[in-house]
């Protein structure tokens, strides 16, 4: 006979931040515990529940006793457990009694292997147990594991000091319509719980535990489900919005839906004025410092109004709608001070001030990083011919918003507020767009800087961190990345390969490095960071559905421009198609091994020592392809480089089944080599066809 089983801990308010984890670990710990202990089915369902004072789960199909089992108990070597006789010991007799069994005899014993010497056995049939112990266990394991952020030790009234994330009040524990008689925290599991704070009132009895959720709903005003209670936040911000967009990031819907029981939304507004301040600012603000949820046209003009989420559903709610437009006026009001103080002064006169914030100890100012990220700067767009001027420009004011009122009070704001003040500056508009720009990518699947500018500031911005960082020791460590080389890393292959960029990756590298010349803290590791930033590349081209054998086949190379590996990839997997590909991989496999073994002595193939069928019909075959492959690897046409190579499938496997390539004859043996050596430059223009064999 199976049961859902609900357990309910009511508590005071919990940290919103950590509610969904705390409402998850909980629910499975209980879940869980009880699996372990063999009182759930193999569909048995759990459903977790979360509200800024309860945490529950509803598991069904929960059995009242568990099974009885069949144990096989080892009790003792037969070597420990018989005299020389052949009669019990006292260890054996000791042993029985501390298993509960002290008046066993030998007949009753299974006399067996363990796997290394005789031993005897003993199975018996253990009877299940209630649901009640098992469900104890459960708990007290699940409150000892959760994730609390910071533990509180409270009083109950009976005096006892109790420890939990936040003071408990009641327990609930109904196997179907039964109390289970558990306890937990000094508390005794009933099945009454407490509703909304102001809407309902009393304690409310829940009957059984499948009209928990329902019972909460209509009786308490709580949706005690995370998923439902934020979807319904969701759907009514969205109605409230009208033909206006809602700016709802995920964090601030598990915030806000963390915070409230009974979710209803409210329509506010602010004046117009504040309109005058950039848009992220007042967007920010709302959302960083208030839980409020912004609102903007259908072009993306944020709008003198917005929506909050409240914990109370009231016929007349002007009193907490004014109470919310009082509250946001003078945050808004400081966003605007700061903005217009910002403006009496100039980036560029702010720039001298930047030597007096530390980077790095071991790497000096920012305003020496800003002379670093400049110079290089600099050289990224001279060798891509952009306008150096600009990019030298847009890297000495890139960092200069930060010593702004404004970023200073929303340090998220940098970049952006120094686009801002560039613009008001009167600065060239790619400048003005590199301070923002040079930060893109910010996180997996970010937009790339969209000017030339700043995408050459963003590349120097990225290599000179990457560099620099990696120099003094710090590389990142297991998971551990707190200079997030990682991410730069991908920044910089981002914008090589997506926006095809025609630069040398070691020349970049060696610029970068060449910025921190003199500095005695700082150790060239350029060909470390290289090596990184391939591992990198290769997890890049994984998540875009390239082939792992296609993959190492191009970045086996250490390609060291990065603007056609694309092609080089598409080219690698046409390749791989052919019906001949399976052959010349494994024979340039073949061809790599032999030449790493041995040194080619000949530079060039004589073609008089050419005395088998095979290695001269393969030397005419290679001699009428060679220009065909040089055109097209030439016209940047990689497939038909490799495709060519399909004509030369006959004579490579004839050459391998009829010539002996380490002859005894020297001058034959070197010839061969080096025809052999010609054959592979030949197949590896494109990508190292080796990794493509089995």
């Amino acid at each position: 006979m199976t049961q859902t089983l609900l357990v309910e801990l009511l508590t005071e308010e919990l940290p919103p931040k950590a509610l969904a984890k705390l409402g998850d670990a909980f629910a499975a710990g209980i879940f869980n515990g009880l699996k372990s202990r063999d009182f759930v089915e193999a569909d048995s369902v759990a459903t977790a529940f979360a509200t800024p004072r309860r945490l529950a789960v509803s598991i069904t199909k929960v059995r009242a006793t568990s099974p009885d089992k069949s144990i096989r108990e080892k009790v003792l070597p037969v070597s420990v457990a018989l005299d020389k006789e052949g009669n019990p010991t006292p260890p054996l007799a000791k042993k029985l009694s501390a298993l509960g069994f002290p008046d066993l005899k030998l007949a009753d014993l299974e006399r067996a292997s363990d796997g290394k010497a005789e031993s005897f056995f003993y199975t018996y049939t253990a009877p299940g147990s209630n649901l009640n112990t098992g469900l104890q266990a459960a708990l007290e394991d699940t409150v000892g594991k959760l994730p609390i952020p910071k533990v509180m030790s409270y009083q109950r009234p009976d005096g006892s000091t109790v420890q939990f994330v936040r003071p408990a009040h009641k327990l609930i524990a109904l196997h179907g319509a039964d109390v289970v008689p558990v306890a937990l925290l000094g508390l005794a599991a009933g099945r009454s719980t407490l509703g909304h704070r102001f809407l309902s009132a009393g304690d409310i009895a829940v009957t059984n535990a499948e009209s928990y959720a329902t019972t909460l709903e209509v009786q308490g005003k709580v949706i005690p489900s995370v998923t439902a209670r934020k979807e319904r936040i969701r759907a009514s911000l969205l109605e409230k919005a009208g033909h206006d967009k809602t700016l709802m990031p995920e964090s601030l819907l598990d915030e806000v839906t963390a915070l409230v029981e009974w979710p209803v939304v409210y329509e506010c507004k602010f004046e117009d004025s504040f309109l005058s301040v950039p848009q992220e600012c007042l967007i920010l603000t709302m959302q960083t410092n208030q839980k409020y949820f912004a609102l903007t046209d259908s072009h993306g003009k944020l709008r003198s109004r917005f929506l909050i989420v409240s914990n109370l559903e009231t016929a007349d709610p002007q009193h907490i709608i004014g109470g919310n437009e009082r509250v946001v006026r003078p945050r808004l009001s400081d966003a605007k001070f700061f903005f217009e103080q910002d403006k009496k002064k100039k980036l560029a006169d702010r720039i001298p001030n930047l030597a007096n914030v530390v980077y790095h100890n071991k790497l000096g100012t920012q305003a020496q990083r800003t002379e670093r990220v400049k110079a290089l700067a600099g050289k990224i767009a001279q060798a891509l011919n952009a306008d150096v001027a600009l990019a030298e420009r847009g890297a000495l004011l890139a960092k200069a918003d930060l010593l702004t009122d404004m970023v200073g009070e929303f340090p998220e704001l940098q970049g952006i507020m120094g686009t801002y003040y560039a613009r008001h500056d009167g600065e060239h508009d790619e400048v003005a767009r590199a301070a923002s720009e040079h930060y893109q990518p910010r996180f997996a699947g970010d937009a790339l800087p969209e000017t030339q500018t700043g995408t050459v500031v963003a590349l120097a911005d990225k290599l000179e961190t990457l560099v620099g960082i990696w120099g003094i020791g710090l590389q990142p460590t297991g998971d551990k990345d707190p200079f997030a080389l990682r991410r730069h890393a991908l920044g910089v292959l981002r914008m090589l390969v997506e926006k095809r960029l025609p630069l040398s990756l070691k020349a970049i590298m060696q610029d970068a490095a060449q910025l921190f010349a003199g500095n005695a803290n700082f150790k060239d590791s350029t060909a470390e960071v290289t090596e990184f930033m391939l591992d990198r590349l290769r997890g890049l081209l994984r998540d875009r559905g390239y082939a792992q054998g296609a993959i190492e086949a191009v970045v086996a190379q250490n390609p060291d421009r990065l603007d056609n590996i694309i092609e080089r990839l598409d080219a690698v997997k046409a390749f791989a198609d052919l019906p001949e590909a399976e052959s010349l991989a494994a024979a340039n496999k073949r061809i790599t091994n032999i030449l790493k073994k041995t040194e080619v002595g000949a530079a060039t193939v004589s073609k008089e020592l050419l005395k088998e069928q095979a290695e001269a019909n393969l030397y005419t075959a290679m001699t009428e392809l060679q220009p065909k492959v040089d055109a097209a690897f030439a016209n940047g046409d990689f497939t038909g480089t490799l495709k060519t190579l399909a004509h030369i499938r006959d004579n490579v496997d004839a050459f391998f089944n009829d010539v002996m390539v380490m002859a005894e004859d020297e001058q034959l043996r070197n010839n061969r080599l080096a025809l052999l050596s010609d054959l592979h430059g030949m197949m590896n223009r494109v990508a190292d066809i080796s990794k493509l064999a089995a």
